[in-house]
């Protein structure tokens, strides 16, 4: 709220900043506070309960927006409905911190003249190209254990990576890979199995064996070089973001190397002085549920100019309580910004109004595509 503050001043100095409680009917004012979308489909967890479920029909849409959505602004003082076609409520979502500029109609409404988003954050300068080249590897929705995953596959691109596939050219290449980053849903533990009754051995086996075929294709890459692995919404790891690091007993063979490390999602780290932030995919996920946008970039370009990684957590997105601060707030502005297990590659270039450049990544499910990403460092 803040940063948003000293931004509304730099760009709009010349009208008055006002609570909603202190608006005053067609006087031009700007109000800063936090969105709230009245959505007709939004789930609710009370029809769960309701004596007439078994009537109605329960729908699941990809999709709850719906033509008669609406947003209302709410800050210290009160809320007030936002009228106007500047702010859509297709594109935004509830929590967002904005600044608005406009004025009150008679119908006690404030029309949206302008709007001030936070934009990109601050970005430390990008370092010279290095005259050699170097590579970081992303993957994601490995699946081990699960039907759609081919162990073949996984193994030739353990292979590949480490330079044990392809002619001179692409041995050259993997050569020059200095980082492998998983990012989620890299196993798949049969649930069936959990219903709180003793396990047979049998049983055992079959909760572990899905583990222990990934950690044998870990243990390979991170014996030659520095590998990240990030837990998904599928892997055994807690629900609520931020997710903590898959517990390092689970990889007895890559653990015992220094170069593997279990991370978080989010997880951000540095290379050469470029920074890396990057999700197993949740927060876009559900960003797709609750606003439109032309492809899943632009969800990820959304995220950064609002300065949050997951902007619908917790209205919609599990969420740890965190009462001193916001771990997902994006205080300094990444030069590499990836998102996995999305239904396919993408990427693009985006720019900010001080010359802040980040690279946007939708890394694929690898057991559905068979894709990894390849950036260069």
């Amino acid at each position: 709220m803040e940063a948003m503050q000293i931004d509304v001043g730099k760009h709009l100095q010349r009208k008055q900043v006002c609570t909603v409680l202190g608006l005053e009917e067609g006087k031009e004012c700007i109000i800063v506070g936090t969105l709230y979308k009245h959505m007709k489909l939004k789930p609710c967890i009370l029809d769960e309960y309701s004596k007439e479920r078994s009537v109605v029909l329960v729908v699941k849409p990809h999709n709850f927006m719906h033509s008669d959505d609406s947003l209302v602004l709410e800050d210290e003082s009160r809320r007030v409905k936002l009228g106007g076609t500047v702010l859509l409520p297709s594109v935004y979502v509830t929590g967002i911190v904005v600044a608005l500029h406009g004025k009150e109609t008679i119908a006690g409404e404030f029309l949206v003249l302008d709007i001030l988003d936070a934009d990109l954050p601050p970005q430390i300068e990008l370092p010279l190209k290095s005259r050699e080249d170097k590579y970081v590897v992303f993957v994601s929705g490995l699946s081990v254990g699960s039907s759609a995953c081919n162990p073949l596959q996984f193994q030739l691109l353990v292979d590949h990576i480490t330079g044990q596939l392809g002619d001179e050219k692409e041995q050259g290449i993997a050569a020059q890979i200095v980082h492998v980053v998983i990012s989620g849903n890299s196993v798949v533990v049969p649930c069936g199995l959990l219903n709180g009754q003793n396990l047979t051995s049998k049983d055992q086996s079959s909760l572990s064996e899905p583990i222990k075929e990934l950690d044998i294709l870990l243990t390979q890459i991170a014996a030659g070089m520095p590998l990240d692995i990030m837990p998904g919404p599928d892997d055994p790891a807690n629900f609520l973001l931020p997710q903590q690091p898959l517990h390092r007993c689970l990889f007895p063979g890559s653990s015992a190397y220094n170069s593997f490390r279990s991370c978080t999602n989010p997880h951000s780290f540095e290379l050469e002085n470029i920074s890396f932030l990057g999700t197993s995919g949740q927060n876009v996920d559900d960003l797709e549920k609750y606003s439109e946008a032309k492809d899943k970039l632009e969800f990820m370009e959304r995220t950064l100019r609002w300065r949050h990684l997951a902007p619908t957590a917790p209205n919609t997105l599990g969420f740890y309580p965190f009462t001193d601060r916001d771990p997902f707030l994006i205080e300094s502005c990444p030069h590499v910004y990836f998102v996995g297990n999305q239904d396919k590659y993408e990427t693009r270039l985006i720019k900010g109004s001080e010359g802040q450049v980040v690279r946007l990544i939708c890394i694929p499910k690898f057991c559905e595509r068979g894709v990894a990403v390849v950036e260069e460092d």
